[in-house]
């Protein structure tokens, strides 16, 4: 192992981040580092992961469900519907969840599924939401500089420094 890792990174509190399609690849690196039964190595723990604008798909998305995820089961494939996917849910080893979404965001009802979702699942952790109303999709992407993008950072690092 790199030796400035060993001397700085705190490998019992990893957090896993992505937004829209990469907020999915996110959930599913979980999920499967959940069911495998190989330790993800000495000390290392995922403690938290946020989820901002996922792509958790809906009647919309779904021309976009083939490019994303070639061997796509449909709309209740786990990576774009873990919300139908309880028991996936229940297993997730890590501690804290941070969902973001937007108003405007044509996926937000599929966000707000999968946080009503983790929380009835039986999981042993701590999930969040943040809405940032009268936006849509990613909009932090577009106008980074803009005060609710400011809102949507400072939130996301502030989950990362909480305590586990």
């Amino acid at each position: 192992m790199e030796p400035w890792l060993k001397d700085h990174v705190d490998f019992s509190r990893v957090f896993l981040a992505g937004e829209s399609a990469g907020a999915n690849i996110v959930h599913d690196m979980v999920v499967r580092a959940s069911a495998s039964e190989k330790p993800l190595g000495e000390g290392f723990k995922i403690a938290g992961i946020a989820l901002i604008h996922p792509f958790f798909g809906n009647d919309e998305a779904d021309e976009y469900c083939s490019f994303i995820f070639p061997e796509c089961e449909g709309l209740d494939d786990p990576r774009l519907n873990p919300a139908s996917h309880l028991r996936l849910l229940s297993s997730l080893i890590c501690r804290k969840v941070m969902v973001f979404t937007a108003g405007k965001d044509f996926l937000r009802e599929r966000s707000l599924t999968y946080y009503d979702a983790l929380k009835k699942s039986g999981w042993n952790g701590e999930v969040e939401i943040m809405e940032t109303q009268g936006e849509d999709h990613v909009f932090h992407l577009l106008e980074p500089k803009c005060e609710k993008a400011g809102l949507l950072m400072k939130r996301l690092v502030e989950f990362f420094n909480e305590k586990i």
